[in-house]
């Protein structure tokens, strides 16, 4: 049998030669077989379980409890990724609510807003919250600190409704971006600046303000750092993260 070669499949997957010889010799992911020149050679099969071995780390779980799972009698391949499915779907509806939960932080550290303390929580890994407050200190400095306790107390009249709209608006701009993006379109031309303006007036009703031209730059650095949100706009399309901040850049150059 001939196959992927170790190097061949650290370069389909993104895992490291090295990793690769580890999950060998760990019995976590040997080869279908090896050739009589001595190299490693991988197949189909390989490259299914090498994909669960990465979902599987994406929960956090040690390659031994990993190796186990895989390698149950009863483990089903078809069943793992509909539940790694159902997982990241879920995922991906809470990083839209984090999204309105940092932007509305933010309004509310900067007093363009007020922020709703329900709202405050929106998205959150409890788990997470600390390190993202943290981030919070670092982007913005410890003055940030009393700002934020301030921001807790903070009453807000958003619905449910109301926030639903949003995150459905953000929805429709994001895929207008992406397929402009993908269209090739430059991110200062007029039918992107069209799609810009939408979120520019997006933004403004998160705020409860119009953003003026340097809070809209600066809400693109934002973007550009923050992790939460590289994981949003990317994951819909990679590069949209610099392709949106280019764009909201242009027109805050040109609009505001």
């Amino acid at each position: 049998m001939r196959g992927y070669t170790v190097k061949q499949v650290a370069k389909l997957s993104g895992v490291s030669v090295r990793a690769l010889h580890h999950y060998d010799e760990i019995g976590l992911l040997k080869p279908a077989c090896v050739g009589a020149n001595g190299y490693r050679y991988y197949g189909q099969d390989e490259l299914l379980r090498l994909q669960q071995i990465l979902f599987h780390r994406e929960l956090g779980l040690p390659l031994e409890e990993i190796r186990q799972v895989l390698d149950a009698p009863d483990f089903d391949r078809v069943a793992a990724l509909t539940r790694h499915r159902e997982r990241l779907a879920a995922e991906a509806r809470r990083y839209g609510r984090l999204l309105r939960t940092i932007d509305e932080t933010l309004a509310a550290l900067q007093g363009a807003a007020k922020m709703d303390d329900k709202a405050m929580y929106r998205g959150f890994d409890p788990k997470k919250q600390a390190e993202r407050e943290a981030w919070l200190v670092e982007r913005l400095g410890e003055k940030v600190r009393p700002a934020i306790a301030e921001a807790q107390a903070r009453v807000g009249a958003m619905t449910q409704g109301e926030f639903d709209g949003l995150t459905a608006e953000a929805d429709a701009i994001e895929a207008e971006l992406a397929a402009a993006m993908a269209k090739g379109l430059p991110a200062d031309s007029d039918a992107v600046s069209a799609i810009v303006r939408r979120h520019h007036a997006w933004v403004a009703r998160s705020w409860n303000t119009p953003p003026t031209a340097e809070r809209y730059v600066g809400l693109a650095a934002i973007y550009a750092d923050h992790p939460d949100f590289r994981a949003r706009y990317d994951g819909r399309a990679e590069g949209l993260t610099d392709y949106l901040g280019a764009a909201m850049r242009a027109f805050a150059a040109r609009q505001l």
